[in-house]
């Protein structure tokens, strides 16, 4: 997702305390905001830099191409948002306890992005791309994974006789993520 200079900007707000004022926005970019309830509103072809979301409402919201960098998104519920056109960039990003629950984020991309205990149950990460990430403690039951590039990121514990892994991409020293349900010892 690229910055293009003729999006709107939204700079310096705290929606927590104040509503959105219309429930659909594209091409906008929002600069040091901070959110509660965006419940029902569309973010199309959208920028959010060094924004708070941290345990905000989504409810049916729409996030179609939109990016968040070096943003705070601890306990957001994405799977409440609307399934169609889900697509979302995070960079440097702080997802930690994130509900990614039956999502199929297509094409969605997450790079330096610290993932902590986010649940991504039943979720089709198949067109994802992750660099770089740390998912000490994330949950992955029944996910499919398959042709995902894990090579760059750290502290995943996924179980390959209840996730698909078909042709996802390890390293050999992260093996121990994919055994532990086995309960043995790699050296």
């Amino acid at each position: 997702m690229n910055y293009k200079s003729d999006f709107e900007s939204i700079q310096n707000l705290d929606f927590q305390v104040r509503a959105l004022d219309k429930d659909n926005f594209e091409q906008v970019e929002f600069v040091n905001c901070s959110f509660s309830n965006v419940s029902g509103i569309s973010f199309i072809d959208c920028i959010f830099r060094d924004c708070n979301l941290s345990n905000a409402a989504v409810s049916n919201a729409r996030f179609s191409d939109v990016g968040f960098f070096n943003c705070k998104l601890t306990g957001i519920n994405f799977s409440e948002s609307k399934d169609f056109g889900f697509s979302i960039q995070l960079e440097n990003c702080i997802v930690d306890y994130a509900i990614f629950e039956r999502k199929k984020p297509n094409k969605s991309t997450f790079t330096n992005c610290k993932i902590h205990g986010a649940d991504f149950t039943q979720a089709d990460l198949s067109k994802c791309k992750f660099h770089n990430c740390d998912f000490w403690d994330a949950v992955f039951a029944n996910t499919n994974v398959g042709g995902v590039d894990f090579t760059t990121s750290k502290n995943f514990t996924i179980d390959p006789t209840i996730n698909n892994v078909r042709k996802a991409k390890f390293l050999s020293s992260d093996l121990a993520g994919l055994l532990t349900r086995f309960d043995i010892i790699v050296k």
